[in-house]
């Protein structure tokens, strides 16, 4: 089995990757309350194991190296259950920007920022934007319930997609961390699956922060009692094929286009810093 997680490998092996001009990986997730059944570690650890997954997978085509999980994430709208571990934005910001900075410096020029935490969405997004035009390197950011949203919804029975110590994760951690996994009422942790949908929404399409305490007593976003291992699998496996084929796919890491031309309006465009 080929080997791509960083923390396991030489320095000069790791230099190796960065001489092929490898797909570098950077999972970004969190420690938090995950319901009564769940430990606090499930976004950490299902990041790890879907970009792992995927490394392997898109190795066929290109070489791929997993750095290791930032677990530091935004999480504050947790706190109220206990079991979680918050950073500032400011300070998640320095952190993910530090870590690029250090990927590049040792020429990895393709960075796919993958996240497992719907709440370092934003965050993450405007990091790149930040940053992309800064460092001499591709930054992609993805989050993986997202990119493969499409094959996930086809395999839950009561969701639509993944929500929070719910079917999806639920399942996925029965296939990679059984015994962490409290299976005695997985049925009376259900909750209202369209709370997600509300959760920091207002009027049509307005944004309103709110804690999670507004849309659960628990800390469960969806209905768990339908998780098993074999769905688990599943979806382990189709979220990996989807970040795998983002790496695979050659547009993914293309340079950016500058349609200009010489000028417009009859003044000349000045070259760009």
């Amino acid at each position: 089995m080929v080997e791509v997680e960083w923390q396991r490998m030489k320095a000069q092996e790791v230099r190796s990757f960065a001489a092929r001009n490898a797909v570098a990986i950077l999972p970004v997730a969190s420690i938090e309350q995950h319901g009564p059944h769940l430990p606090t570690m499930t976004d950490t650890r299902l990041g790890h194991e879907v970009a792992i997954r995927a490394a392997r997978l898109a190795s066929d085509t290109r070489a791929v190296i997993v750095a290791p999980v930032v677990w530091s994430g935004l999480s504050e709208h947790h706190m109220p259950f206990g079991g979680t571990f918050t950073i500032r934005p400011d300070t998640f910001r320095a952190l993910i920007r530090d870590l690029v900075e250090a990927l590049v410096r040792q020429g990895f020029r393709d960075i796919l920022i993958s996240n497992s935490h719907g709440g370092n969405i934003i965050a993450l997004q405007q990091i790149c934007d930040e940053l992309a035009p800064q460092v001499d390197a591709t930054l992609v950011m993805t989050t993986y319930p997202m990119e493969a949203a499409e094959e996930i919804g086809r395999l839950l029975e009561e969701q639509e997609g993944v929500q929070h110590a719910c079917e999806a994760e639920t399942a996925m951690m029965m296939a990679c961390e059984g015994r962490l996994v409290d299976q005695s009422d997985l049925a009376g942790q259900n909750s209202d699956t369209a709370s997600a949908a509300r959760f920091l929404k207002a009027g049509k399409a307005s944004y309103r922060w709110r804690p999670f305490t507004h849309v659960t007593g628990n800390g469960v976003s969806g209905k768990p009692g339908t998780a098993t291992v074999e769905k688990g699998e599943a979806l382990l496996k189709a979220s990996a094929q989807a970040l795998a084929d983002l790496i695979s796919d050659p547009e993914t890491w293309e340079a950016a286009q500058d349609l200009r031309g010489n000028e417009t309006g009859g003044v000349p465009f000045r070259d760009q810093p």
